[in-house]
């Protein structure tokens, strides 16, 4: 076979290669986003549909409806039931009386060694993460670690407050960082000083996904993105 013969066959699985890897680009994102939102709504709904009165049950009231044969399952009752229930719980809280019966019984968790340390804890922080009058990463800085000359990317959780300021050494202002550890899944609080950090102008959440993708992902700014478009 003549190099002229191997020649358009390599230039046809070199599209085809550029055009698999394209649709890669496209395809698995969508993909794994779907798969992700489906495994959550399934997880929800496996926890919640046990709690709901087998008559009232999404297989049950889909026969009930349209006859034996509809026997599909059906996903997402439970999330809708979580919602409503969290929303009513909510709305209930904001009122006197919710408010009396949460505070009886925060007092007779308190009264509970083991159960008052693991409940403490997790209001601590689910109020910093969803309250509306705290603010949970509001900065992103680079920061030494683990030695000097080495940079990491670091989330400024909030200024040391209480025993720990009293205790922590020095007159300098110090503040509290969180390093996430690729891929996210553990990470360390430091207390470091602001004058030995780099503050920047990185959204928290462009910042978890830098730490995530090991560094592959990095944050477009408005300049860029306009250059970017303007190039189209």
């Amino acid at each position: 076979m003549s190099e002229h013969d191997t020649h358009p066959r390599r230039t046809l699985l070199g599209a085809l290669r550029s055009s698999f890897l394209t649709g890669l680009v496209v395809v698995l994102p969508v993909g794994l986003t779907i798969y992700v939102v489906w495994g959550v709504i399934g997880w929800i709904d496996g926890w919640i549909l046990p709690l709901i009165p087998s008559h009232l049950q999404p297989d049950a009231l889909m026969r009930h409806y349209f006859g034996p044969e509809a026997n599909f399952p059906v996903r997402g009752v439970g999330v809708l039931v979580f919602l409503i229930f969290t929303a009513l719980m909510g709305w209930l809280a904001r009122g006197l009386i919710g408010r009396t019966l949460m505070r009886q019984a925060e007092n007779l968790v308190d009264r509970v060694p083991l159960v008052r340390s693991v409940y403490s804890g997790v209001k601590q922080v689910t109020e910093t993460f969803f309250a509306k009058s705290e603010k949970s990463f509001d900065r992103t800085c680079l920061v030494e670690f683990p030695r000097p000359g080495t940079w990491a990317v670091g989330m400024v959780s909030s200024a040391p407050k209480g025993e720990i300021a009293a205790k922590l050494p020095g007159k300098d202002e110090m503040v509290a960082v969180f390093l996430g550890l690729t891929p996210l899944t553990s990470g360390m609080l430091l207390f470091v000083p602001a004058r030995e950090v780099i503050f920047l102008d990185m959204k928290a959440d462009e910042a978890i996904k830098l730490i995530v993708s090991a560094g592959l992902v990095y944050p477009v700014s408005k300049d860029q993105m306009q250059a970017a478009i303007a190039a189209r």
